[in-house]
């Protein structure tokens, strides 16, 4: 952008098929219902992502951690999974990528989000204690994954800080209930609460979220502006049909709707800003998880550019016709190096160009060969690949989520299928009760099999 210049980020249309889509034309109908369904919900405060009631405590208490408490490690070990750490993981790449490149000296942000024994045990041998603080994200307090790590780390802490173990330890959960709450209240353990009513998947811009990006030192301020500015007409007591009609969220999820309507199964999320390639993961959950219910639901695949073009690009413009793309990319990016003036003659159209000119042109030539094998696609494009961009994205993204769901006739904030698997989980290990989960899995592991050497 030139200076003085107001920046744009837009939605492109041109290319999203509506011809082929005959259902949003009765779904745009249904502006009206699912404004009237929209505020209902947040009276209820059932949606706390998109009202963010809890904002103005919240930036208050990240303003003394700031300057405070956090100033005083250079390591943040995170343990969390799914939506507890997706978000964080997304907005350390972006935005504090330093940790990746050689020679970095700054704060690091360590996330554990598996229970992979060996990485874990590697992060104790090599951490300092003394420089590490341990944030524990659980809505419940009870994630088996997470809290399995925070029985390990908890007594790595112990043996090595004895007398402080306890002050490097902050705690992200439920404000009444749980076991960590429960630590918390023991101990003395310094906690902060996740809103009710507030699903892992949509809570990046909450303490979960923006407690790592404070620490790191990223702008959480204009994030939160930026989802604040794109959230706040859909928060609107005002809010009628045509206000929501001319919402991009909503627009988006009559596209997403229509799109399955008419079999294209399959979404690409691919992402020609490298540096936000694990936005297309964050993504991959929060569509994913709200949608895939009762037989319906759409599949996210996540891709970045220009990585992609060279493996499942192949499948992508030559594969099944049932795929849909929401192309992100930036107006403009680093010019970077000059190419040298020595180059081959066949490299000709390279000279007097830099190396920034590459990527660009390979989003638009991906772009181009996917709208001509026929894959309805819709192009967000930043003016700028800063923290308000990405928060206006996250709200755009995770309204058109919720909304599409209602579209559906499902809910977008529930996952029963998940909640099941864990069951399973805890009665494999011998938890009390489940009685029918270990008669199922007793079943499982000991009926006819079929295996076969290789």
């Amino acid at each position: 952008m030139t200076a003085g210049s107001k920046r744009q980020d837009i939605l492109d249309w041109t290319n999203a098929s509506w011809e082929r889509l005959p259902a949003s034309v009765d779904l745009r109908k249904r502006a009206g219902e699912m404004a009237q369904k929209l505020a209902g919900e947040i009276t209820a405060g059932k949606l706390p992502f998109l009202s963010t009631p809890f904002m103005a405590a919240l930036e208050k208490d990240l303003a003394g951690l700031e300057s405070g408490f956090l100033a005083g490690f250079e390591h943040m070990l995170l343990l969390g999974i799914g939506g507890s750490a997706l978000g964080a993981r997304a907005l350390q790449k972006a935005f504090a990528s330093g940790q990746d490149l050689p020679g970095h000296t700054g704060k690091s942000l360590w996330i554990m989000d598996n229970v992979d024994a060996a990485v874990l045990e590697a992060h104790l041998d090599r951490l300092p204690a003394d420089k590490t603080l341990v944030y524990v994200v659980s809505k419940s307090g009870d994630t088996i994954e997470t809290i399995g790590q925070y029985f390990l780390v908890k007594d790595w802490l112990k043996k090595a800080l004895p007398g402080a173990w306890k002050d490097h330890l902050l705690l992200n959960t439920d404000e009444q209930k749980g076991y960590l709450r429960q630590e918390a209240e023991t101990f003395g353990i310094r906690t902060l609460p996740v809103p009710d009513n507030l699903g892992g998947r949509y809570s990046a811009i909450s303490a979960v979220g923006l407690v790592p990006a404070a620490f790191l030192g990223m702008d959480w301020r204009a994030l939160v502006k930026g989802f604040q500015a794109v959230a706040a007409p859909l928060t609107d007591p005002k809010l009628d049909a045509a206000s929501l009609a001319a919402h991009p969220a909503f627009e988006f999820a009559v596209w997403g709707k229509a799109l399955m309507d008419e079999g294209f199964c399959e979404l690409i999320t691919f992402f020609y800003i490298p540096a936000w390639s694990s936005f297309a993961d964050w993504f991959a959950q929060l569509w994913a998880e709200s949608l895939g219910k009762d037989g319906m639901g759409s599949q996210p695949l996540p891709a970045v550019g220009a990585t992609d073009q060279h493996s499942v690009n192949q499948m992508f413009l030559d594969g099944p016709r049932n795929k849909a793309c929401l192309f992100v990319e930036r107006a403009g990016g680093p010019e970077g190096l000059p190419f040298p003036a020595d180059m081959p003659p066949i490299f000709d159209y390279l000279q007097g160009k830099r190396f920034g000119v590459l990527l660009p042109a390979e989003a638009l030539g991906t772009r181009m060969a996917l709208t001509q094998s026929q894959v309805p696609l819709v192009a967000l494009r930043l003016g700028a690949d800063d923290a308000q961009a990405a928060g206006k994205m996250m709200a755009l993204l995770g309204a058109a989520t919720l909304l599409t769901g209602w579209l559906m006739g499902i809910n977008p904030v529930d996952q029963p299928a998940v909640e099941l698997g864990k069951r399973l989980a805890k009665a494999r290990l011998g938890a009390d009760g489940l009685a029918e989960e270990k008669a199922a899995l007793a079943a499982f592991v000991t009926g006819g099999r079929d295996e076969r050497g290789f």
